[in-house]
């Protein structure tokens, strides 16, 4: 059978790799010939799930038409999330948990889009499904997507299939979830060692907001205050990138993932600005504390969209 690369989006976290993995162990089983990869290298804390599972990273690709003409998405489905070449190759499959925007086929293909808290969550029902037992590595990669996406649970995207998912996979994968997910979730905290351009395009993603660029970045810490020390630094790299590549407006939310708030770093135009504070209030010095804010998915993205939409200010 012809092969086919499996794929999350750009600049992937644990879901995107973690997930690509299993689906492919998946797919092989039901008779695909395929293999996942990355369109990254990964983070700090899916280095740890992939070593404290056995799993080596994914091999990084920066096209897909020069190897397959077939792909498999997990974990996006926009096409300015996914690999540079994207409108070359034929999309199959795509399992997801995020807004279907931009999205098109030229033909019939098999798409699985549910609003739980990790496309993991997802894949565990669909092992199900198809009968497939999963084996114990597989489980603990899946698990360590959900706790990642859910931040333990604490996340509001957070459903009762995350819960019961979460239950099975750490029983198959012989771990002590909330004991694991702690030192998951702050093997991925450590910021010392990186640069303000590290710390901006680890986990950032671009979406179309009625004509608008904007990217949102996300990092996680148990310092708010440490991280905040580096508030001018982080601020001059986000506005050099935006001037480079024209984004309209650029967030950076840093979250503490143990208190479940966020302070969001901001700059961009006027205009832009305008609309970001008619959907979550007065920024002073380019910096808003928003309290109980963790998902970019569920609490960022749909309020800007509709502010947006909304041409407030514009």
């Amino acid at each position: 059978m012809e092969k086919e690369l499996i794929f999350g989006h750009q600049n992937p976290d644990t879901d995107a790799i973690g997930t690509a993995i299993a689906y492919s162990y998946l797919q092989n089983k039901l008779g695909y010939n395929t293999e996942a990869v990355a369109l990254g290298n990964p983070n700090d804390e899916t280095a740890f799930a992939l070593k404290k599972f056995g799993f080596k990273a994914p091999r990084v690709i920066k096209t897909a038409a020069n190897e397959v003409n077939k792909v498999m998405l997990v974990d996006h489905n926009e096409p300015q999330q996914s690999v540079s070449d994207i409108e070359k190759v034929s999309v199959t499959h795509v399992i997801d948990h995020h807004r279907i925007m931009n999205f098109d086929t030229s033909s019939p293909l098999f798409y699985i889009a549910e609003p739980v808290g990790c496309t993991s969550t997802i894949l565990w029902k669909l092992y199900k499904h198809f009968n497939v037992q999963i084996p114990q590595n597989i489980a603990g990669i899946m698990l360590s997507a959900i706790i990642s996406d859910t931040l333990l649970l604490k996340s509001p995207t957070t459903t009762s299939d995350d819960r019961q998912a979460v239950e099975a996979l750490a029983s198959i994968a012989g771990v002590d979830y909330a004991e694991y997910g702690l030192e998951e979730l702050k093997a991925g905290t450590n910021i010392k060692s990186k640069s303000e351009e590290d710390l901006i395009n680890l986990d950032a993603k671009s979406f179309d907001l009625n004509g608008k660029a904007i990217r949102v970045a996300q990092i996680n810490v148990v310092d708010l205050s440490e991280a905040l020390t580096r508030k001018s630094a982080l601020l001059k790299t986000m506005e050099t990138t935006s001037s480079t590549d024209h984004y309209d407006l650029f967030m950076l939310l840093i979250t503490n993932v143990l208190d479940s708030d966020s302070v969001v770093l901001i700059c961009g135009s006027n205009e832009a600005k305008n609309v970001f504070e008619h959907a979550f209030g007065e920024v002073h010095d380019s910096q808003i504390s928003l309290p109980g804010i963790v998902s970019r998915k569920k609490q960022v993205v749909p309020q800007l969209t509709e502010a947006f939409n909304l041409e407030v200010n514009l």
